[in-house]
C-alpha cells in the first residue's frame, strides 16, 4: 500500500498543534495532524486558557509571548468571538515590601519591551478589585492579559486548517519515526505510514518519547498542575488576579510541590483557583497537599472565599522543559524532524505566535523573532534510544 504524503506531519492536535497546522495552511503548505486522542483531549482540555505577559520577566519567552498577543489581538481578532477572546486583564498583588520590590523591577524590563503595565496604590487597587485583602503593599495592572476558552481555539483552528486542505487524524496513534539514510522523512502509526517533507513534534509533554524516537534527547517532561472550581458566586473578582509569589514559583526548577494563589472568575460566576506545580511524571494520584495548599493560598489572597464550596478540581500535564523557554524549530541532530514544545503552562497563549514562526520558517521565509534562544541544537549532541512506544 502506498504511503500518504503530506508537506508537514503534525504530531499532536492540542493547540501549539492546531496553530501550527491554521498557520502551515495560510503558507500554503500541504498538513496532515495526528493525535493518538482527540484533538485538544490532551493538556489543551486541563487548563485555563490564558493569554499573559504579566508573568514573564525577561528574555525569549516573553518576546514569544508579546508577538503571539499581537496575534490574538491582530489579525487574528475577527475570529476573537470563536474562542471566546476575553482581554480581562491580570493584577500582581504583592503583600510584602520585598515582594513589590521584585515586582518593580520585573515592571522595568516588561516596559522596555512595550508592555502596558500600571504600578497601583493601596486605593487604585482597590477601587479594581475591592475584595482582595487587607495584606496588600502594592499591585501591578496588566490590562492586557487575556483568556479564551482552550477547546474552542483547537477546534476553530482546526476547521479554518481544514478548509484549505488540512487533514486531522484523531486516534491515531504514532508508532516510530521513518528515515531515508540520516533523514526523517515521515511516520509509521498504528494505521499506516505517513510520508512528509518535515515532522512537527507537538505533542505536549510527550514530546520528550517522540525525540526519542528519532534517537535524540529532549528534555520535556510532565509538571503537574491543579485548578480548583467553585460554586457559582455574585461577581467579586474582576481580573485574573495572583500574588507576585507566583514569579517565582513559574521559574523555579524545583521537583517538589509549589503553590501560589491565582484566582478568577467564570462568565458563569464560578471562581477559578490555582495553582500548583509538581514533577510527578504521568501520576493521577490525588494531592490532597496541592489542594489544601491552593485553598489557603486563595483564602489568604481572597478572604471571601473561606467557606465557598469547591465543586470539582482537575489536573493537567503542562510540557516543562529544563531552561524553562520553549523548543521551536528543526532539530539538527535529526534532519527533517521540527519540534514546538516546553511551553509549559504558556502553551495556550503562545500557541499561534509559535505556529506563525513555525511555518514561517517551514515555508523558507525569515521568521519574524530571532529563533536562536528556542534551537534544539542547545541541547547538544546528546543522544536518546530509539523506541516504538506510542506517543501522542
Amino acid at each position: 500500500m502506498t504511503a500518504e504524503t503530506s508537506d508537514i506531519v503534525v504530531i499532536g492536535a492540542g493547540a501549539v498543534g492546531a496553530a501550527i497546522a491554521y498557520y502551515c495552511t495560510q503558507a500554503g503548505l500541504s498538513v496532515h495532524v495526528l493525535d493518538r486522542g482527540r484533538p485538544g483531549s490532551g493538556t489543551s482540555s486541563h487548563c485555563e486558557g490564558n493569554i499573559l505577559v504579566s508573568d514573564k520577566d525577561h528574555g525569549a519567552e516573553l518576546e514569544l509571548s508579546v508577538y503571539s498577543l499581537g496575534l490574538w489581538a491582530g489579525e487574528l481578532a475577527e475570529h476573537a468571538h470563536r474562542w471566546e477572546f476575553e482581554r480581562k486583564g491580570g493584577i500582581i498583588v504583592a503583600s510584602r515590601e520585598s515582594s513589590m520590590r521584585s515586582l518593580r523591577r520585573a515592571l522595568a524590563v516588561q516596559r522596555e519591551h512595550g508592555i502596558r503595565v500600571e504600578e497601583l496604590d493601596i486605593p487604585a487597587l482597590r477601587e479594581l478589585e475591592p475584595h482582595v485583602t487587607d495584606q496588600a503593599v502594592g499591585a501591578a495592572h496588566y490590562p492586557d492579559d487575556s483568556q479564551v476558552m482552550p477547546m474552542m481555539v483547537v477546534d476553530h483552528l482546526l476547521a479554518m486548517a481544514r478548509s484549505r486542505g488540512a487533514q486531522v487524524s484523531a486516534q491515531r496513534a504514532v508508532t516510530g519515526l521513518l528515515r531515508h539514510g540520516g533523514r526523517i522523512i515521515g511516520v509509521r502509526t498504528d494505521q499506516g505510514q505517513l510520508h512528509a517533507g518535515a515532522v512537527v513534534n507537538a505533542a505536549g509533554p510527550w514530546a520528550a518519547q517522540i525525540a526519542k524516537m528519532a534517537g535524540v534527547h529532549l528534555p520535556i517532561a510532565p509538571r503537574r498542575g491543579y485548578v480548583m472550581v467553585t460554586e457559582a458566586l455574585p461577581p467579586h473578582v474582576h481580573h485574573k488576579v495572583y500574588a507576585a509569589e507566583y514569579l517565582d514559583n513559574v521559574s523555579t526548577s524545583d521537583a517538589s510541590l509549589q503553590t501560589s494563589p491565582v484566582v478568577e472568575s467564570t462568565p458563569a460566576g464560578s471562581i477559578l483557583i490555582g495553582s500548583s506545580r509538581e514533577r510527578v511524571g504521568f501520576s493521577d494520584e490525588l494531592s490532597r497537599q496541592a489542594l489544601q495548599q491552593m485553598a489557603s493560598n486563595a483564602v489568604e489572597l481572597f478572604p471571601f472565599l473561606r467557606g465557598v464550596r469547591v465543586l470539582r478540581h482537575y489536573h493537567g500535564f503542562r510540557p516543562y522543559c529544563e531552561d524553562h523557554v520553549p523548543v521551536i524549530g528543526p532539530d539538527p541532530r535529526a534532519p527533517g524532524l521540527w519540534h514546538a514544545g516546553g511551553h509549559e503552562g504558556a502553551g495556550i497563549g503562545c500557541s499561534v505566535g509559535t505556529g506563525s514562526l513555525l511555518a514561517q520558517m517551514l515555508a523558507d521565509r525569515s521568521p519574524d523573532l530571532d529563533m536562536s534562544p528556542f534551537d534544539p541544537s542547545r541541547f547538544g549532541d546528546a543522544q536518546a534510544g530509539t523506541g516504538s512506544g506510542r506517543a501522542a
